[in-house]
């Protein structure tokens, strides 16, 4: 049994949690988020807690205890807090900006690169050089993160492109001189 999936997920007090039968909507203080969850679990709505449990012994039930579980928790995060991701262009000339809701980025292509959000995502920028992606559904963050990195990705001998706040990016060494 999943160690994760054990714990109960704890409601705040500003949280709605309707349960109809695999079918979970949380609605909260920063909006509502809807989720159907697979076949090989059950959930419960306790009290001021949810409990995930597998629905049999078998295989494809136990692996998917623990995801649900997790997939339920930070639906609880989203409509409560949100989440962000935040990401740094590195590079001269380099830098993004928000028209509208779009994000505009300048990465060193003959062109801009204009990205549209979906619905539940905004973009914000500071010093045209510091994206922030922010929402309340967690995999949608995560993805947009990612589509804006994978614009410019960062390369390994100067650092320049797009990369995640705080991820670190192994370096090689470049061209050694002739020796004489």
């Amino acid at each position: 049994m999943s160690r994760i999936g054990k714990k109960p997920i704890p409601i705040p007090e500003k949280v709605d949690v309707k349960l109809k039968g695999l079918s979970l909507i949380i609605k909260g203080p920063k909006g509502e988020l809807q989720r159907t969850l697979p076949d090989g679990v059950t959930v419960s709505h306790v009290e001021n807690s949810i409990i995930v449990q597998p629905k049999n012994d078998k295989r494809k039930s136990r692996e998917l205890h623990g995801l649900c579980r997790s997939l339920v928790a930070n639906m609880v995060v989203g409509v409560t807090d949100g989440y962000t991701r935040k990401l740094e262009i590195v590079g001269v000339g380099s830098r993004a900006q928000v028209k509208g809701k779009k994000l505009v980025v300048s990465a060193g292509y003959s062109h801009p690169v204009e990205v549209v959000p979906p619905e539940g995502i905004s973009f914000s920028v500071e010093n045209n050089t510091n994206v922030t992606v922010s929402g309340i559904d967690k995999e949608l963050v995560g993805n947009e993160a990612a589509k804006i990195r994978s614009i410019r990705p960062p390369e390994p001998y100067k650092g320049k492109g797009i990369k995640y706040e705080g991820e670190h990016i192994v370096r090689k060494a470049g061209k050694s001189g002739k020796k004489a």
